[in-house]
């Protein structure tokens, strides 16, 4: 009888820690992916379906696991810059003289509905048109001035 007890306790640990797990998980999901809580602003629902959009990317993003969960398929990015900004945070912040690093890709309107979501667009951000280095135009989230979230 007492060998049975450290193999209950080991079976409630390890249920207690895929719970704890998948719980996680789940709020992970509805923070970051789900569409529960977020309304999208009316300008996103008049994207084309098929039309493409260049994006410049500087934070999160440049993850290609990330991208991979947000697009729902890989997306083979290019290295890029823009000038003219400096990154404080999670924002870019005009700067005369500076730069920022990051990631270009291309995506279909619906894939931009996917990271407007992720992004919080009109929340947290608002996604914006800048002329890259490489004298290519493309969108880029910038924080909202000051976060609609914020108390």
């Amino acid at each position: 009888m007492t060998e049975k007890r450290p193999l209950l306790r080991l079976k409630w640990l390890l249920l207690g820690c895929f719970a704890s797990l998948a719980g996680t998980g789940l709020i992970v999901w509805l923070m970051l992916f789900s569409a529960l809580g977020y309304e999208a602003p009316p300008e996103t629902l008049a994207l084309e379906s098929q039309q493409q959009h260049h994006l410049f990317v500087y934070g999160t993003l440049r993850n290609p696991l990330v991208r991979y969960l947000v697009i729902g398929r890989p997306v083979a990015t290019s290295p890029a810059s823009v000038s003219g900004f400096r990154r404080q945070g999670l924002n870019l912040k005009p700067a005369e003289n500076s730069q920022v690093t990051g990631r270009m890709f291309t995506v279909y309107s619906e894939e931009l509905r996917r990271l407007d979501r992720y992004e919080r667009l009109g929340v947290r951000y608002e996604r914006v048109r800048v002329t890259l280095d490489q004298d290519q135009e493309a969108w880029v989230y910038q924080r909202l001035q000051p976060p609609l979230t914020s108390p």
